[in-house]
């Protein structure tokens, strides 16, 4: 199973203009968001609750497509990343979900304590790490919060007039987003309350492996892995993923020093096996913006001009880390002893 491979265009996304709004996530040099405006904040469920962003003047924001993201900025120093779960077509608001976690950094807590319609936050992106391709059918399967990239692919799949199913679980039917949205597609959508039903039987879902269909999948750790050992006997291209969290790797490749040349600042960096490539290339002046340091948001993307990276993110499929010509530079490194990187 791998992430979607869809081409970087989509991935990189647009990040807005706007002034510099430092903070550990998107803060640094080069780092810039859009200022929004809270417009709405509602309670979608037991533990969730929706936010709709608008700009301060009403201006236009980015176009985006379904599986996109973004970066909230928050005024407690924390940065997020949250799927937009909106109306695609309204160009003047984005829509996400906010799902309470106890055991988080506090960027949730601040969410749903304390950020109320009115207040600024600052936003990156949007950015696309999954995104959605053609096919004449869909099966999505959401684990909990992971219904909201979901929910702008069902309506592009209806849109399109696409065959679609969504198996839809969670712990309890009232901690479940969106349920009332999903009610009016019927029996298209199964919902499978935990403490009712148990866990979601994936291997009925899925069926045998299929060429005209394309599985996307977004939950927590352990569904995922269920999800990969049920669709082991499916093409990798078939079965698309987004993590929360970041896949456990192994050791890096090279475990000696090497060299980053920066093409754009004309400086030779050495990343220490203690350091990360962008940690060294800001200390040289690269302008880079990061923000989840763990290879999973896809803010810090970097084209490759030479060498081979060794990729230890949680996004490229097999078929980009074969090609090599972007990296991660949160968290890859290198192969051999140089790189050259479009900073």
């Amino acid at each position: 199973m791998r992430t979607d491979e869809v081409g970087r265009d989509g991935r990189r996304g647009t990040d807005g203009a706007g002034p510099d709004l430092g903070g550990p996530g998107l803060g640094g040099p080069g780092a810039a968001a859009d200022v929004m405006t809270v417009r709405d904040r509602t309670v979608a469920s037991d533990g969730v609750v929706t936010l709709t962003l608008a700009r301060p003047d009403g201006a236009r924001l980015p176009d985006w497509a379904p599986g996109a993201h973004i970066d909230l900025l928050l005024a407690n120093g924390a940065t997020r990343q949250y799927s937009l779960c909106g109306d695609r077509w309204d160009a003047h608001t984005y829509r996400v979900g906010v799902l309470r976690e106890p055991g988080g950094r506090g960027g949730s807590a601040y969410v749903h304590d304390a950020l109320t319609p009115g207040e600024l936050v600052g936003l990156g992106g949007p950015r696309n790490n999954f995104a959605m391709v053609p096919s004449p059918r869909y099966l999505f399967v959401a684990g909990g919060i992971g219904i909201t990239p979901l929910l702008p692919m069902i309506r592009q799949a209806e849109l399109v007039g696409a065959d679609w199913s969504l198996l839809y679980g969670g712990r309890t039917r009232t901690s479940m987003a969106f349920r009332d949205e999903l009610a009016r597609y019927g029996d298209r959508v199964r919902v499978v309350p935990q403490d009712e039903e148990g866990l979601l039987d994936l291997d009925a879902a899925l069926g045998a492996p299929s060429s005209d269909t394309v599985a996307y999948c977004c939950g927590p750790a352990p569904l995922l892995d269920a999800l990969a050992r049920a669709s082991a006997d499916w093409e990798p291209d078939r079965v698309r993923t987004e993590r929360f969290t970041a896949v456990e790797q192994g050791p890096p490749q090279r475990a000696q020093p090497f060299q980053v040349e920066l093409a754009r600042t004309g400086t030779t960096v050495t990343v220490t096996p203690a350091d990360t490539v962008l940690a060294a290339a800001r200390r040289a002046g690269a302008s880079t913006l990061s923000s989840c340091r763990q290879g999973t948001c896809g803010t810090c993307e970097t084209t490759v001009l030479d060498g081979v990276p060794d990729h230890r993110d949680s996004i490229l499929g097999d078929a980009e880390r074969t090609e090599g010509d972007a990296m991660f530079p949160c968290v890859s490194r290198s192969v051999g002893d140089r790189l050259v990187l479009d900073l």
